[in-house]
């Protein structure tokens, strides 16, 4: 029986929903990670942050493995295998009773979260292009912007009603809850006449393809700096309000609230990004993701933490600016390699995630009884995204020359 799908906003919403099983399982955990900790009996409250950077560690090793396998049998199956690599996962963090363990579990969850996280930004390559496509990561974006606002909140009534162990099992009933929508109303994008041979040299013939596309190599650099940058916040987030500023109680709401200015930033961007382009939005944000750590650094070096509500501020802003930067570098990076969408979406995602583990790791373990270590990292990660795109465009200016 042929699946069809009724409108395109419901594409939208599907594809959303398979990127927000990644933002569940990570900002959901937030508010229990220091129950987590004293039940599974961490010594050193540092090692809090493997919780989330060992899940993007799975992501960025699971993306080679799903995105070449959706080119070549399609991308329905292979986010269902992922699903149940997920699945079993989520069991073993349940029943972990040591750091080891529970690392192991969330590698290996990352692993199975890598398959829709992956190949629905494939799926969309699938379908569109341009600007257009952008505009369309953007809303999608927007709706999973939806889950990070809300998933502290629901996490912490979840760990005060039933346990942290309830968190997970939350996970588990949405995600299976999306897979049979994802079944029931999602067509296959992949075209039968697109689809390439399974064999081992794919993903190597895959890279050696995607390193033609100056692009695609420039914005996937672009973008592990950024995610880096980004998950030092998450990782480090119930550090900076639960203990330097003893805010356990309204952290979920305050995490909530900062997710909001992203969305905010991508909700405007899937309406500007067909006025103004890509390239140049990219341009506009990365100066003021740049500048605004300068700022903070040059106002509070000397100091302990600000008001909280100056801290704010300057998140605020700061996650404004990347709400223009995540769709749109990952929509640059895809452009010229609609081709090869699954290994593309794979490398592009690996890359990134793998250079952003040991940013996030590096960065974090500066952070102590202060928050400026994270704006420093914001700006190093903003310096290094601004060379790269003055690099390209010498090499624009210079390639026009001739």
């Amino acid at each position: 029986m042929k699946i069809k799908q009724k409108t395109e906003l419901e594409f939208i919403i599907i594809m959303a929903s398979l990127m927000s099983l990644v933002a569940l399982s990570i900002d959901a955990l937030l508010p229990a990670i220091s129950d987590i900790s004293k039940s599974i009996h961490i010594v050193n409250p540092k090692n809090n942050q493997l919780f989330i950077t060992m899940i993007f560690l799975g992501l960025g090793f699971g993306q080679l493995i799903s995105g070449p396998l959706s080119d070549s049998f399609g991308r329905k199956p292979v986010i269902y295998v992922g699903f149940i690599v997920f699945a079993f996962a989520s069991f073993i963090c349940v029943s972990a009773i040591s750091l080891e363990m529970m690392i192991f579990g969330r590698l290996l969850q990352g692993i199975g979260l890598s398959a829709p996280r992956t190949i629905s930004i494939a799926m969309v390559r699938d379908r569109f292009s341009g600007n257009y496509m952008a505009k369309v990561m953007s809303f999608i974006v927007v709706i999973f912007i939806l889950v990070p606002v809300i998933a502290p909140a629901l996490g912490k009534l979840m760990l005060d009603s039933y346990g942290w162990r309830s968190i997970f099992y939350s996970q588990l009933v949405f995600g299976f809850f999306v897979m049979i929508w994802f079944w029931k109303r999602q067509p296959e994008t992949l075209k039968p006449e697109n689809k390439k041979k399974f064999k081992f040299s794919l993903f190597i013939e895959g890279t050696k393809e995607f390193l033609k596309h100056k692009n695609a190599v420039i914005f996937t650099l672009f973008s592990g700096f950024i995610t880096g940058s980004f998950m030092v916040y998450l990782s480090a987030s119930q550090l900076i309000f639960e203990q330097q500023y003893d805010l356990k109680e309204e952290f979920p709401f305050i995490f909530a609230g900062l997710a909001i200015s992203i969305g905010l930033a991508t909700f405007l961007n899937g309406n500007l990004v067909v006025k103004l382009g890509m390239y140049k939005l990219v341009s506009i944000f990365t100066i003021v993701f740049t500048i605004v750590p300068i700022i903070y650094i040059s106002l509070f070096s000397e100091e302990s933490n600000p008001s909280i509500y100056i801290l704010l501020v300057f998140f605020g802003i700061q996650f404004f600016s990347i709400g223009f930067l995540f769709g749109n570098t990952r929509a640059l990076a895809m452009e010229s390699i609609g081709h090869i969408a699954g290994v593309g979406a794979a490398i592009n995602g690996f890359v990134s995630t793998i250079m952003a583990v040991p940013i996030a790791t590096f960065i974090g373990s500066f952070m102590d009884d202060r928050a400026l270590p994270l704006f420093i990292g914001f700006f190093v990660c903003g310096f290094l995204s601004l060379l790269l795109i003055a690099f390209l465009q010498f090499t624009e200016k210079k390639k026009a020359s001739f």
